[in-house]
């Protein structure tokens, strides 16, 4: 059953001053790796003037040029379908993937038997911090298609020795009844998905999840996981601990969370090289400020990116956790997305601080957010959907005011029909703009 389990490796709790130096020599491995033999990046550091012989790393770290997401889509358009971003020949490739499509046309992944495994390493760092061990029983309510999801989460499972139960091309109510069949310890599915199967058990009366075996959810694809009113409202649904995790497809699994620091993400910094700047001067960001996270994976040679620009905002602080782990940490998880933010009315408006708002009324089962962007100013306006038997009048005002006093803004807020509103398996997409896009494309796809 999943517990405190081992104590971390050595590798997660060594000095950061060895930490980054063994960081700063596989850096400089992984340039000489693959200088000339990966087209995409022999390009990028010579159009930047960037030659990594007599560098030193991590000191020289910021001689080298950013990686965007909006550069390795180009790429893979003018080089169809795989890109220049391949450090081996494309027959000793045999993983595909590619990212939810969520931000635009989605990024094609690849990746040979050595970085897969790389990957699913990764993975089990997630595992570890959970106290997953091989007395567990995973589901996996998940369908397993081109999206990476808990692919490697998977394989993870499967080599730690863990009973791995799969759950794709099945509805809701079949996936609670496999669950109560076969009774897992942990669950992995996104925040969506999780409270998505509680509102099919309580309306069907199918399981009681909250009395069942089930006693992780590792959550993964939204910011939900960190949202204190979504994060309580699936371990009171499930009666189980969340643990978060976010990654991004072109990178690999970024962070996990460990039992002993809630709401906190640690870096896994014994296989990744995070920076934190200034979203728009590419600045380094003081320690302890929020800024965007840079990541260069360091064990995915076949299929690298450097210093890649994520979007994820995050505020980070490196003092030893509880769990006896240096890696740095995530406080509050993921913030927010630099290309999440919509000006409403004069107002930056985030969907993370919506959800922290809504999730915190128990009659909201679900909701939309539409914002206008074909006027002179944007504008917002939710949707919510009650729980059956609660009042219609009620919860739309006392959302509003909430988001009012949140945000500073006036937001209509109305009730719908029952089951109106689109449900979701994977990622969620209750942020809708309707009219030109505000976003930009500069910054990764989430996991």
């Amino acid at each position: 059953m999943a517990g405190p389990g081992t104590a971390p490796p050595e590798s997660e709790r060594q000095p950061r001053a060895t930490l980054i130096e063994r960081q700063g020599r596989r850096l400089a491995d992984l340039l000489d790796a693959i200088d000339g033999r990966n087209p995409f990046y022999t390009r990028k550091l010579a159009e930047a003037g960037m030659d990594p012989a007599g560098r030193r790393f991590p000191e020289d770290l910021r001689a080298l040029p950013f990686t965007t997401r909006h550069e390795l889509a180009a790429d893979q358009g003018a080089h169809p379908p795989w890109g220049t971003a391949l450090t081996e020949p494309i027959e000793r490739y045999s993983r595909y993937h590619q990212t939810s499509s969520t931000t635009g046309r989605p990024l094609r992944w690849l990746d040979t038997g050595a970085s897969w495994r790389w990957v699913v390493d990764c993975w089990k760092a997630v595992y570890r911090g959970a106290g997953i061990t091989a007395a567990d029983r995973i589901f996996f309510p998940f369908g397993f298609g081109p999206f990476i999801g808990f692919w490697s989460a998977f394989d993870a499972g499967v080599q730690l020795g863990a009973l791995c139960v799969p759950g794709g091309t099945m509805s809701s109510e079949s996936r609670l009844r496999l669950l109560d069949t076969v009774r897992p310890t942990v669950v992995c599915c996104t925040p969506t998905y999780a409270l998505r199967l509680a509102e099919v058990a309580h309306a069907g009366d199918l399981v009681d999840l909250a009395d069942g075996p089930v006693r992780t959810l590792i959550v993964a694809g939204e910011p939900g996981g960190h949202i204190p009113a979504t994060r309580e409202r699936i371990e009171r649904s499930w009666g189980a601990r969340v643990i978060d995790h976010h990654g991004l497809t072109e990178v690999g699994p970024i962070s996990f969370e460990c039992r002993e620091a809630t709401g906190a993400l640690h870096l896994n910094e014994c296989e990744f090289l995070c920076e934190v700047i200034d979203p728009a001067s590419g600045a380094p960001v003081p320690p302890g400020g929020p800024g965007e996270l840079v990541v260069t994976n360091l064990g995915r040679t076949a299929s690298p990116v450097i210093r890649y620009r994520t979007g994820d905002i995050v505020r980070l602080q490196d003092e030893v956790c509880a769990c006896g782990r240096t890696l740095a940490r995530a406080d509050g998880g993921i913030l927010s997305r630099a290309d999440d933010m919509v000006c409403v009315r004069g107002v930056n408006v985030y969907p993370t601080a919506v959800e922290a708002v809504i999730r915190r009324f128990p009659e909201v089962v679900e909701y939309r957010c539409t914002v206008s962007t074909r006027g002179p100013l944007a504008t917002l306006a939710v949707e919510i959907e009650l729980r059956p038997g609660a009042a219609v009048v009620g919860p739309p005002a006392a959302v509003g005011d909430a988001l009012r006093e949140a945000l500073g803004l006036t937001v209509p807020v109305r009730a719908v029909d029952a089951e109106s509103l689109p449900r979701f398996e994977l990622k969620a997409r209750r942020f809708v703009v309707d009219g030109p896009a505000t976003g930009t494309p500069e910054t990764g796809a989430r996991q």
